[in-house]
């Protein structure tokens, strides 16, 4: 175009958004001639002016991200109509934006006790919509799947038979994962009740898979961790296929898929001196049995793309305390695989934590720790809860 200005008017169906996700559209910047229009169940359109201000004006969204390179397609290239329209559904979104691929058959996997033979086996839930509460139908003895066979969880393949779930459990064992990574005060609403500084990097620490637990089951507190025992209800990631020195563009052709995780905490041999030592220290205070359960499935990243603008909800004894969205995040899920890819190698299976937004006991003015019996419930838009209680030994 050498320098011409041009009118480009991009439009994208958005019928499956969330009230919130068109809420971030509506709040893009217009320069100019730009302009931007979104509302609920119809689409956004997006009219650039000017191609030299596309990256200022469609930067941060992860809906534009896919506008913004057809935009640019058009401004290069002018034997491309300069109006162009095209549907754009979430699945799609991470594969335009970050070159992503599918890893798995599936699109939802759990791990449940059949009630045809009360084995235990792997299927793929029988579900509508965007967003199936499949622990509801599941306690309901609703929950109907598509069975599937394969040795490890993302290799399963359907098998053609149906069957019905009489115990939903979580879709990973520890023998499923090599090992849990965790991004620790990734959260600005978590930064900004402990009063931390932004990172400059993100700040990991480890969970052994041991930690790994099912849904709807009891978590163990031993006696010296009961004093300041805590939640944090995270986005997980599992990793599909092995990574290493991945560049952010790519990261998300690693994904398998997200899952619903609590990152039980006990606060007291994380944070006290006399226990933690001379700095705070958080591997052996989240390093329990069972101290990272999971729920209630595994979501393909191809119905959640990078999994931003999702709702995050965190219960306890049904008294809602956190309550946020993954755009919070201030590493997303790209910039967390890129640096925990680097120099060092993620194996498919490994499981990636990647923060907790703001409401945890330890940044309550009063707090009241957890005790025995409490219910602590974590729900993510688009994946579903992992519900546990606390069972002090």
């Amino acid at each position: 175009m050498n320098g011409r200005k041009r009118q480009i008017a991009v439009s994208a169906s958005f019928a499956d958004c969330s009230h919130s996700e068109i809420d971030d559209i509506r709040k893009l910047p217009t320069h100019g001639t730009t302009s931007v229009d979104a509302c609920r169940n119809s689409s956004v359109s997006v009219s650039i002016a000017n191609h030299n201000s596309i990256e200022s004006i469609l930067k941060s969204n992860r809906f534009v991200l896919s506008i913004q390179a057809i935009a640019k397609k058009a401004c290069h290239y002018p034997r491309f109509s300069p109006y162009l329209s095209i549907p754009i559904l979430r699945p799609s979104i991470g594969s335009r934006a970050y070159n992503m691929a599918s890893l798995t058959s599936w699109d939802r996997f759990v791990r449940y006790v059949s009630k045809k033979d009360g084995s235990i086996r792997y299927g793929d839930p029988i579900v509508e919509g965007k967003n199936p509460d499949i622990d509801g139908l599941a306690s309901a003895g609703n929950l109907k799947v598509k069975v599937l066979e394969g040795k490890t969880p993302l290799e399963a393949k359907a098998t053609g038979e149906e069957d019905g779930v009489a115990e939903l459990l979580g879709p990973l064992t520890p023998k499923d994962v090599g090992i849990v990574k965790c991004i620790g005060i990734n959260y600005k609403t978590h930064m900004a009740e402990i009063h931390y500084d932004p990172p400059t990097v993100p700040t990991m620490f480890l969970k052994p898979r041991d930690t790994i637990h099912d849904t709807r089951k009891a978590v163990p507190i031993p006696k010296f961790g009961q004093a300041k025992c805590d939640y944090e209800g995270e986005l997980g990631i599992v990793i599909g296929k092995e990574a290493k020195n991945v560049l952010k563009a790519d990261a998300l052709s690693y994904v398998a898929g997200y899952v619903v995780a609590n990152d039980v905490s006990c606060r007291d041999w994380q944070m006290d001196k006399d226990k933690a030592g001379y700095q705070p220290q958080w591997c052996f205070s989240k390093s329990f049995d069972k101290y990272a359960p999971l729920g209630p499935a595994i979501i393909s990243s191809r119905l959640l793309g990078d999994a931003s603008g999702l709702k995050l909800q965190t219960f306890c004894n049904g008294e809602l305390r956190q309550d946020s969205t993954t755009s919070d995040l201030y590493f997303g899920v790209a910039d967390i695989i890129a640096f925990l890819s680097t120099g060092q190698t993620l194996h498919p299976g490994d499981v990636i934590l990647t923060g907790t937004p703001g409401g945890v006991i330890l940044g309550m003015k009063s707090p009241v720790w957890l005790k025995d019996g409490d219910e602590v419930k974590v729900e993510i838009e688009g994946i579903g809860r992992v519900v546990n209680t606390m069972k002090f030994e």
